[in-house]
């Protein structure tokens, strides 16, 4: 449906916005997303959890072309995509439960992560390196990172071919944080004849990286882990009539995970996963007199080969309706019916509901109320180790949300308000009763929490009328975040305290003499726990027709911060970068 028909909050990042914003990796880009929390552990979030609105990272489903990169192992590998950041069109981010699009483990919120499909032949490389040029005391090596991406692309109506390839290396921010990771993405888009396409698309991501602190402080200072994810699909559409298209895909998802406590000793603690998802589904879209409507099935097989977790498979299907109806060209409505079966925790039914209507011309009030669940990951159930402790008698989390806001829209200004209330039951949390214990999931009562966003974008250039070459875009946002826990007070909570209560996300994105960038970013962030940072990162660039030189400096003001456990994160960093980009046609 079109955006502007849509009655949940939903964001956009464009490919314009991905290119202008002082970010070198999804994780930092995501980071400046309001109500999203990517808790990054070293440089250019070489390793990161994603939460929405408080959420756990096992609560969030990413998707790549509506493909989902669920991991049955654990949450931690969700953000480890196979995709440069210039082979994204754009990412779409929609906040509360997601099973009556997505199904089950999008119980907090779904990113959808959208790659190009050209219509003309391209190329596009970019370089870029720097240092917070501070020294490594065990090794005298001054810390640093490079990276490089390329992309190229041959396109034209009928069919479109992209591949696209990027290395990212740096020696970290402190000892054994470096990491160098390796990504290659290709995709096509063929128009077999006027009702039918075929799109398809293959991707490999190899990240190694020192885990210094990452998952069990203090003890792993020499902890190293290499995480290899390989995702494909096949996709064809086929229209059957004027009003029906019908559109099965076949997608594969394999990811080996290989973690070593002490890199010296291997023998000490060593530990390999290795996870397939295969997943076959058939969706339908039906278009009404007045409107859409879509049935589908999906059929999800996991299983995991693991030194660790041991040899385990299960698997899942999701059977689901939906319809979106406009009542008038002002009030629309819409039903979705989700229905999930997984051979170890049996069937289960999540439906959701919405409801929008616009008056006066620029003004619209919507409200949504959804179910979700989350099942608990092979690591949450079996994993045995020397600070946790898996939990085999877990049952999976659910969760109940409603939603109402108020939007603004003109051709300058968005403006939107939303508040929202989540009531989880039978919340997974890693607890204790003391420092002395290992973590255990637990089934940890429930949490209900509340929250209130406010978002503005406002473009001075177009309010302005400033002449072609001048752009004056400003952002703004703000999430307040009240959870409560209900559970008993002697058990210490590994994640549920982390979760953010206060977030404020400001952007500046400028174009003037249709040649000099200067772009900013600020993000100021207080946890329940009360940690609170700001963060402050610039771009100043010029560009022309095929080339850009550009700098950026993160963290301007050198906060000392951490996102997640006691992993302190980089202090102030300069990056210098060079891009080019050439279009032409046969």
């Amino acid at each position: 449906m079109p955006y502007g028909k849509q009655n949940r909050d939903i964001q956009i990042i464009t490919a314009e916005q991905v290119k202008a914003m002082p970010v070198k990796s999804i994780n930092e880009l995501l980071s400046y997303v309001s109500g999203v929390d990517i808790r990054q552990r070293g440089v250019s979030g070489t390793q990161a959890d994603v939460s929405i609105d408080g959420s756990t990272f096992d609560e969030v489903l990413v998707l790549v072309n509506g493909v989902k990169m669920s991991d049955p192992q654990t949450g931690h590998h969700l953000m480890n995509v196979p995709i440069p950041l210039m082979a994204i069109d754009h990412i779409e981010i929609l906040r509360g439960p997601a099973a009556g699009i997505y199904g089950v483990n999008a119980l907090a919120g779904a990113i959808n992560i959208v790659t190009r499909v050209p219509k003309e032949n391209d190329v596009i490389a970019q370089v870029y390196s720097g240092s917070n040029f501070q020294t490594d005391s065990a090794t005298g090596k001054t810390y640093y990172g490079w990276g490089a991406q390329a992309s190229a692309a041959l396109g034209n109506e009928k069919q479109s071919h992209v591949l696209s390839v990027a290395h990212d290396e740096s020696n970290g921010c402190r000892y054994n944080t470096g990491y160098n990771a390796y990504r290659l993405f290709y995709q096509n888009h063929i128009a077999v004849s006027s009702k039918s396409n075929i799109d398809a698309m293959g991707g490999y991501v190899s990240n190694d990286f020192g885990a210094n602190g990452y998952y069990a402080a203090p003890v792993d200072i020499n902890s190293t882990e290499n995480v290899q994810t390989v995702l494909g699909s096949v996709k064809y559409s086929y229209q059957l009539s004027p009003r029906v298209t019908i559109s099965p895909r076949l997608s594969y998802r394999y990811n080996k995970d290989n973690y070593i406590f002490i890199k010296q000793s291997p023998e000490v603690y060593h530990n390999v996963h290795e996870t397939n998802v295969l997943t076959g589904e058939v969706q339908s879209s039906i278009k009404l007199k007045n409107g859409n409507a879509g049935i589908g099935i999906e059929y999800r097989k996991e299983d995991i080969h693991s030194t660790n977790l041991g040899k385990r498979e299960r698997n899942n299907i999701g059977i689901y309706a939906e319809c979106k109806y406009n009542f008038t060209q002002h009030l629309n409505a819409a039903i979705n019916l989700y229905s999930n079966s997984n051979s170890d925790f049996g069937w289960q039914l999540l439906p959701s509901a919405d409801i929008g209507y616009t008056f006066l011309r620029h003004w619209k009030v919507f409200a949504n109320a959804s179910e979700g669940e989350r099942l608990p990951t092979y690591t949450d159930l079996y994993y045995v180790g020397p600070t946790n402790i898996g939990n085999a008698n877990l049952k999976p989390e659910h969760a109940s949300y409603a939603e109402a806001g108020l939007q603004y829209k003109t051709y300058s200004t968005t403006l939107e308000a939303a508040y929202f209330y989540r009531h989880v039951t039978d919340f997974i949390d890693w607890v204790r009763a003391s420092s002395l214990d290992p973590w255990q999931p637990r089934n940890f009562q429930s949490i209900n929490t509340k929250g209130l966003t406010l978002r503005a974008n406002y473009s001075l250039g177009r309010d302005l009328q400033l002449p072609k070459g001048y752009t004056i875009d400003l952002n703004a946002s703000y999430t307040y975040l009240d959870q409560q826990i209900e559970a008993s007070k002697e058990q210490i909570s590994k994640y549920a305290i982390e979760a953010l209560r206060h977030q404020a996300v400001l952007s500046v994105n400028t174009v003037l003499f249709n040649h000099l960038l200067i772009n900013f970013a600020g993000r100021y962030q207080y946890r329940i726990s009360n940690n609170d940072y700001t963060i402050l990162d610039a771009r100043v660039g010029y560009k022309s027709k095929w080339w850009e030189l550009y700098a950026d400096v993160n963290n301007i003001l050198d906060a000392q911060y951490k996102e997640i456990g006691t992993v302190p994160m980089p202090g102030r960093w300069f990056t210098i970068g060079a891009r080019i980009s050439t279009a032409w046609t046969k």
